[in-house]
């Protein structure tokens, strides 16, 4: 790098002021559309800003790009991710999966408990694979189906699956963050796991308190009518069965196996295909271009994969369920999140975070002030980079020396960062999870926002811990992490 200047709290703050305001006008402006292209201009805008900050303090744009470029790499995994879902998604709707998992959730639960039993089905199953994305790109798909059947609210229904399946992600250690934070803070694995019990376990009991609730106030008897018609259309659509779940049996069990995501997600889209070929001949048949002779079977599976599943059943609520997936339905989302780590990667390039970082070190006087400033830090890492990763290591990084100086646990910190960084990241449109829950579950981050009741929770009740109960100094290395509880 050449000789630049270091970057005046000013210069941190500029391009951030720029982005927020951006930000604000295109939600109001534009609404929940506003992630399908404004976002997109406001992040771009001001990573403009701040690569003009970068030439002012005498950066050569060419190390300036490398910011970017760097920061557009990271963010591939999860848009070949996006892209395999999109795939998964289309077919599996060929493939009668997710009708069968709609079928089947409309028969057995009940609108009064729909809520509650999504969050635990989704925490027991992102506990045994330690991946929020894989389980709300699984049994997600299927529950919002049936929530939608079952008349209930989709943002709701949305906030349920990501409230347990952020709990299991939170909690397994299969999962990636789950190992990261620690390794960040240079705390041991499962020392993480049962620190973060502490926090998590309460946060969950309240957030399935509430979804009980909000499940007794739903009323679908008046629903019957319709939701009988829905399944009789399924029925005439689609060849019903236990067995077409397989695919997602299969999925789980490759996450179970630490596969990594993608190729997984995309072998699991592929085995969707295979089935529909073996268990929809009719469908395939109906959706078949004549023009394509003996190939119309193998176009009509390779147009699922790329453009989705088109529903013409008749019924229009059957149709909008499940007109969707194709990778082409994930392209504004690999788009925003593309802009979002250009954004972030000239931040970081420019040392712009790190300078705010240290901004926030000299507030933290009390170890209470310290795990509120790295909670605090994390969830406005989560907001500016747009990557929950970024948001694990850099404050780690950053804080790791002062909980060290201070004599604290390392588990102090790496729950802290979890409690913050983790958890929030699916809460912000243009994040990496904001994006893909939005994408994959067809509802707006900003619209099931204040239905993730495990996410908003988890921060302020750790907060809230930290200075009711402020963790204890060790009074030597060996100290377990109970006694620095």
């Amino acid at each position: 790098m050449t000789d630049a200047r270091s970057p005046s709290l000013l210069d941190a703050l500029l391009p951030i002021g720029v982005l927020v305001l951006l930000l604000g006008l295109s939600v109001y402006l534009y609404g929940d559309s506003s992630s399908s292209g404004p976002n997109q201009i406001a992040l771009m805008s001001a990573a403009l800003v701040a690569g003009l900050v970068g030439l002012k303090n005498g950066l050569k744009w060419v190390e300036i790009e490398e910011g970017i470029l760097a920061g557009i790499q990271m963010a591939m995994k999860a848009n070949l991710i996006l892209l395999a879902v999109g795939a998964l998604i289309g077919t599996w709707i060929l493939a009668g999966t997710v009708p069968t998992m709609i079928w089947l959730g409309l028969k057995l639960i009940s609108a009064e408990y729909f809520y509650v039993t999504s969050c635990l089905i989704c925490a027991l199953t992102a506990l045994s694979i330690g991946s929020s994305w894989t389980v709300a790109g699984t049994l997600g798909i299927g529950l919002m189906g049936v929530a939608a059947g079952l008349g209930l609210d989709p943002a709701i229904s949305a906030g349920a699956i990501i409230s347990g399946a952020y709990f299991g992600d939170k909690l397994s250690p299969l999962s990636d963050t789950t190992n990261l934070a620690p390794a960040a803070a240079g705390a041991d694995l499962f020392a993480h796991i049962r620190y973060m019990a502490h926090t998590t376990t309460p946060a969950l009991l309240i957030t399935l308190g509430i979804f009980f609730v909000l499940g007794q106030q739903a009323d679908g008897s008046h629903d019957t009518g319709r939701i009988s018609e829905v399944l009789t259309a399924l029925e005439s659509q689609f060849s019903l069965g236990w067995h077409l779940l397989l695919p997602v049996a299969f999925l789980l069990l490759l996450a179970v196996r630490q596969w990594p995501a993608f190729p997984a997600i995309f072998l699991a889209a592929l085995l969707g295909a295979v089935f529909a070929l073996l268990f929809q001949p009719d469908v395939i048949a109906r959706l078949a271009d004549p023009a394509a002779g003996a190939l119309a079977p193998l176009k009509t599976l390779w147009t699922a994969l790329f453009a989705g599943y088109e529903s013409s059943s008749g019924n229009p609520e059957l149709d909008g369920l499940l007109s969707k997936g194709g990778m082409a339905s994930m392209l504004t989302t690999v788009w925003l999140i593309i802009c979002a780590m250009c954004f972030g990667g000239v931040l970081e390039k420019l040392g712009l975070l790190q300078r705010l970082l240290q901004s926030t070190l000299h507030l933290a006087k009390s170890t209470s002030s310290l795990i509120a400033s790295t909670i605090a830090t994390t969830i406005g890492t989560n907001i500016i980079t747009a990557d929950q990763y970024i948001a694990l290591v850099l404050p780690g990084r950053m804080y790791r020396a002062e909980y060290e100086k201070r004599g604290l646990a390392p588990v102090c910190l790496s729950r802290a960062l979890e409690d913050g960084g983790t958890l929030t990241s699916v809460l912000i449109p243009w994040n990496t999870c904001g994006a893909y829950m939005a994408a994959t579950l067809g509802v707006s981050t900003l619209t099931y926002l204040p239905y993730c009741f495990f996410n908003l929770i988890m921060p302020l009740l750790a907060i809230a811990l930290a200075f009711a109960a402020p963790p204890r100094p060790q009074a030597a290395p060996t100290q377990t992490v109970n006694d620095a509880a």
